[in-house]
C-alpha cells in the first residue's frame, strides 16, 4: 500500500517544485504606473526631475536626520522617493536612479519611493527603455 500512494509521490513533487522556483527567481524591473501602496521588493530606474530642499526632522528613536524628496520619472509616470542623510547629496537633477529593494508607502495623501535599510539607491549610467 506504501508504494502505489498517489498522494505521497504528489508532495514531493510539490516541494522540488517550489524549490526550483525559488532559486530561479529573479527581480524584474517595474514601471511607476505599475506600483501600488504597499507593494516590497520594488526594483525600477528612472530619472530625477527635481530634489526638494532637506529638512532637519525628529525621528521616532529620537534620533536627527535631515530628509528630502526626490521627483523621479521613467517613460510611464512620477513618484516621489524618499532621500535621508548622505542619499541626499548622492542624487541631483538629471542623474539616472537604480532602485533595488524598495517599498511603496502613503505619505499625506500620495504614494512614494522608500528605499529603507534594506534596499539599494545608486546612479545609473543612462535610462534604458524596455
Amino acid at each position: 500500500m506504501e508504494r502505489n500512494n498517489p498522494i505521497k509521490d504528489a508532495g514531493n513533487a510539490d516541494t522540488f517544485g517550489r524549490l526550483s522556483f525559488e532559486t530561479n527567481y529573479a527581480p524584474k524591473a517595474m514601471r511607476i504606473k505599475d506600483l501600488k501602496i504597499g507593494m516590497k521588493s520594488v526594483s525600477l530606474k528612472a530619472k530625477v526631475l527635481e530634489v526638494t530642499k532637506s529638512t532637519l526632522v525628529v525621528t521616532r528613536f529620537g534620533n536627527y536626520a535631515n530628509v528630502a524628496n526626490a521627483l523621479i520619472s521613467d517613460d510611464t509616470g512620477t513618484i516621489k522617493l524618499c532621500l535621508w542623510n548622505d542619499q541626499i547629496n548622492c542624487v541631483s537633477v538629471g542623474d539616472t536612479v537604480q532602485v533595488e529593494n524598495a517599498r511603496i508607502s502613503a505619505f499625506r495623501g500620495e504614494r512614494q519611493l522608500r528605499v529603507g535599510k534594506n534596499g539599494v539607491l545608486s546612479v545609473a549610467q543612462d535610462l534604458i527603455a524596455d
